[in-house]
């Protein structure tokens, strides 16, 4: 079964705050990429286009991806946690979180990517179970199911915090997807991606 298949099983009235069935945000990008981005869940402009990150937040990933060396569209897989727009974009909650968490994990599974990066602090305490925040997870390298994982500063916190400055939040986002580069350049020295001990059944 597909990605798209799998996913468009999902009825999510919950998200939708309604009886009617949320339009559903998948991703973008290359599906046979070793890097997954993986976000917090679409905004009005993704539920628009039906696809996650291109509103502002959007534009600016992918000028970080582009610094970085990679090309937005062919070298990265970007999905969210949360495949439906929460109402009023406020924060999925927990009944939410735990109703998207398995495709997700579909959509993992399918790719099985080389790293995972988590963009935000909801996605990286939904993923990593760890409800640190955000600047202490970022800046380090995580084994989660057998991946690798590095969570980075959104890039909507980027927008309100826009200083370039050393030591900035942009900068250190900069780094950490340079690492990430580095990273997969090193691991895609193997013929073929090796396996995880991931379950689509996982929970932590």
């Amino acid at each position: 079964m597909s990605i798209s298949s799998s996913v468009e099983l999902l009825s999510c009235n919950s998200c939708s705050g309604n009886s009617q069935t949320a339009s559903l945000v998948i991703s973008r990008g290359n599906p046979f990429s070793s890097l997954m981005l993986i976000g917090e869940a679409p905004g009005a402009t993704e539920e628009k286009l039906l696809r996650p990150f291109v509103g502002r937040s959007g534009k600016l990933l992918n000028n970080l991806l582009k610094e970085a060396g990679f090309d937005y569209e062919h070298d990265v897989y970007i999905c969210n946690l949360i495949k439906s727009r929460p109402p009023n974009n406020r924060l999925p909650t927990q009944e939410e979180i735990a109703l998207h968490l398995p495709w997700l994990y579909q959509q993992i599974k399918i790719i099985n990517p080389l790293i995972i990066v988590l963009i935000g602090s909801t996605a990286s305490r939904a993923i990593l179970g760890l409800k640190s925040k955000i600047s202490e997870l970022r800046g380090t390298w995580h084994n989660w199911n057998g991946f690798y994982v590095r969570p980075i500063f959104h890039p909507s916190y980027l927008l309100r915090n826009p200083s370039r400055s050393i030591g900035r939040p942009y900068e250190l986002t900069c780094i950490d997807l340079i690492e990430v580069k580095k990273k997969l350049t090193e691991l895609s020295s193997f013929t073929k991606k090796p396996k995880s001990i991931f379950s689509a059944n996982t929970t932590s």
